[in-house]
């Protein structure tokens, strides 16, 4: 079955943490990621861009609405995404528990309902 992780963790800039901490959060993700290839389990991984470049749609009241910054008002930001392929929730989130902002900030465990492969969507599981 497929989990999204959803990893959010403190914004700071590269000068704000600083090149050792840089480095050292660089080296936790890149042995974190080859970990979860060489296991067999990542379909994908993608970091995002800061959330100053974040832009927010909404057409809920009717009227579409583009606004600067990110969906929600959080002090953590949603700092990016790993799709992983394993047998269930356990699986999930032991890798989850691996993920480096698991120590810092929070990693959110997401069954993915669908996906869209190959010009179709498939795998559609409504809880």
């Amino acid at each position: 079955m497929r989990y999204t992780l959803v990893l959010h963790y403190p914004e700071m800039t590269a000068a704000e943490l600083g090149p050792e901490a840089l480095a050292e959060g660089m080296a936790a993700f890149d042995a974190y990621a080859k970990a979860l290839d060489e296991s067999g389990v990542l379909v994908s991984a993608e970091v995002l861009a800061p959330s100053a470049q974040t832009r927010t749609v909404s057409a809920a009241s009717g009227v579409l609405v583009v606004q600067d910054g990110p969906f929600a008002d959080t002090k953590g930001q949603l700092g990016g995404t790993v799709v992983i392929d394993v047998p269930d929730l356990d699986a999930a989130l032991a890798w989850a528990e691996q993920a480096p902002p698991a120590r810092y900030g929070t990693v959110e465990v997401r069954p993915c309902a669908t996906r869209y492969v190959d010009g179709a969507w498939t795998g559609w599981q409504h809880p």
